[in-house]
């Protein structure tokens, strides 16, 4: 095995709750020349390690360096057999697919009746559940033991069999098409992001409207609606129509709600199709229909029927606390979010082996964005530093521009000023390197370009020029995006006003509200 391997086992080891650790232990035990197995030897000392350490293992002497790797494959796959056993962990797929198993037993044995009997009942239970590839499986089993003319069936058993294949196999033609798709855009947005003109949405929507298949929606089932909706929405998010985002992912979340087995049986596609539903309407702005749906999304994953595993939680975690610091950006209660940090702080260290680090950069912007929004600039800057030395992480572009562009704007706030036209200096000549800078982004660098050079008094000037350049941008819909990231016409109205940032934005919040 590899390190990275290695790791992954010890990871493993660590996931485990007490009760799995207790089956694991009968697992390994139920006969009794296991009971000093090498491999639960290993797994003892794992689970008592608070890191890996190899060099701890080998000292045990339960076995040489050269055999190290092959034990812990070994150990690795008993693990996931009784995890496979645990009832916990027996949802419909695995049970279909344990039928299926048994079934091509019970046909190797010759035991052909039997073997279609359990094909029969496995294939009914898939297609309930949308589970259409292994359906198309089973069937694909049926004409193996129909077409050897064992059974001697009934004569229309041939036709019935072909029929349901190539209906199948249809269904999961135009799924795979749909899935392709979404996929490929979700890749297209992360290479290149939103568009920033029209040249980009002509190349986004020929390489869409290329690629999308024909489809009747009356005849689609549940799952190539999922992958239809999933694809219409990161179509609009690459182009930038927020309100086409709200409308896919509000079907994508209905679709669930009016088959609420599909919840228990595609949990992590429901708690993902509520976090796009929140974050469309957190760039409309939408404050009511954002605060319900979060209250609602809350509510169900808090319901008893809902899944739980170690997976979900992380997830759940990941996407109710970005849409609670989303609820406070939009409402401009930066005071009141204070507390979520410590919380979330806490979850992450949890969580440190299930969110990937770019989630945790994230995480850390949206925490220097509530502590500025506060009026907390060095607890800001604090923050921002972990993202701008992070030189491992390939993060997005955008995150990192925002990220330097704020921690100038935090040290400005904060009367750091010893060394600001060096931090200048260096936001300057990073924000030049990125390529396709939104407008604001390139208004902004001008603004800075030309700081150094500013006394004092005039700058409340300047920032008046800045504030009415940027006002041009704020409804343009290639633009606008950009501060959404960081609310530069707020802050300049406050240093314009002199207020603090946070009570702007109340106040645009409050008036914003009583207009509607």
């Amino acid at each position: 095995m590899t390190k990275e391997q290695k790791d992954n086992l010890f990871i493993l080891v660590k996931s485990l709750s007490k009760s799995e650790k207790r089956q694991f232990k009968l697992y390994v035990g139920r006969l009794g020349v296991n009971g000093d197995s090498k491999f639960l030897t290993l797994f003892n000392i794992l689970d008592k390690l608070n890191s890996y350490d190899e060099t701890v293992i080998l000292k045990k002497g339960i076995v040489k360096k050269q055999q190290l790797s092959n034990l812990k494959a070994h150990l690795y796959k008993q693990i996931l057999i009784s995890l496979r056993l645990n009832p916990s962990h027996q949802d419909v797929r695995v049970q279909i697919r344990e039928q299926l198993d048994f079934a091509t037993i019970l046909y190797h044995k010759g035991l052909y009746k039997q073997s279609l009997k359990i094909l029969d009942k496995a294939k009914t239970l898939a297609i309930a559940n949308e589970e259409k590839n292994v359906a198309y499986e089973i069937v694909e089993l049926e004409k193996v033991i129909e077409s050897q003319y064992i059974t001697r069936s009934i004569s229309n058993r041939a036709d019935e069999l072909s029929i349901q294949a190539k209906e199948l196999s249809l269904h999961n033609v135009l799924a795979s098409k749909l899935s392709n798709l979404s996929l490929q855009l979700y890749g297209l947005f992360l290479k290149f992001g939103y568009i920033k003109n029209d040249e980009d949405f002509q190349i986004v929507d020929k390489y869409y409207r290329d690629r999308l298949p024909k489809y009747d929606i009356n005849k689609l089932g549940f799952r190539e609606k999922l992958w239809l909706y999933k694809a219409k929405l990161w179509y609009s998010f690459l182009t930038v129509d927020f309100l086409s985002c709200y409308k896919y992912a509000s079907k994508w979340v209905d679709l669930f709600y009016k088959n609420k087995d599909m919840i228990v049986l595609n949990p992590v596609f429901f708690l993902r199709g509520n976090h796009y539903l929140l974050e469309s309407l957190f760039y409309l702005t939408h404050h009511k229909k954002f605060k319900d749906s979060l209250l609602q999304f809350e509510k169900i994953t808090q319901e008893s029927w809902f899944p739980k595993d170690d997976n979900l939680d992380g997830l759940s975690f990941l996407y109710l606390y970005n849409n609670k610091f989303n609820l406070h950006f939009i409402e401009g209660s930066f005071n009141k979010g204070l507390p979520l940090i410590d919380e979330v702080l806490e979850e992450l260290v949890k969580y440190r082996n299930r969110i990937d680090e770019h989630h945790v950069m994230v995480f850390y912007y949206k925490i220097a964005s509530m502590y500025f929004g506060a009026g907390e600039n060095k607890k800001c800057i604090e923050f921002l530093s972990k993202i701008i030395s992070n030189k491992s992480l390939q993060m997005r572009e955008d995150l990192l521009c925002f990220s330097r562009i704020l921690n100038l704007v935090a040290h400005y706030e904060a009367g750091l000023d010893y060394n600001l036209e060096e931090l200048i200096k260096s936001t300057y000549k990073f924000l030049i390197k990125m390529e396709d800078l939104y407008e604001v982004q390139k208004e902004f660098i001008k603004f800075l370009k030309g700081l150094g050079d500013i006394y004092p008094h005039e700058v409340k000037n300047e920032f008046i020029k800045l504030h009415k350049k940027l006002k041009t941008y704020e409804n343009d819909p290639y633009q606008s995006r950009a501060f959404l990231y960081l609310d530069i016409i707020s802050w300049l109205e406050s240093k314009i006003e002199n207020k603090p940032i946070g009570l702007v934005i109340r106040n645009k919040f409050h008036a914003t509200r009583l207009k509607k």
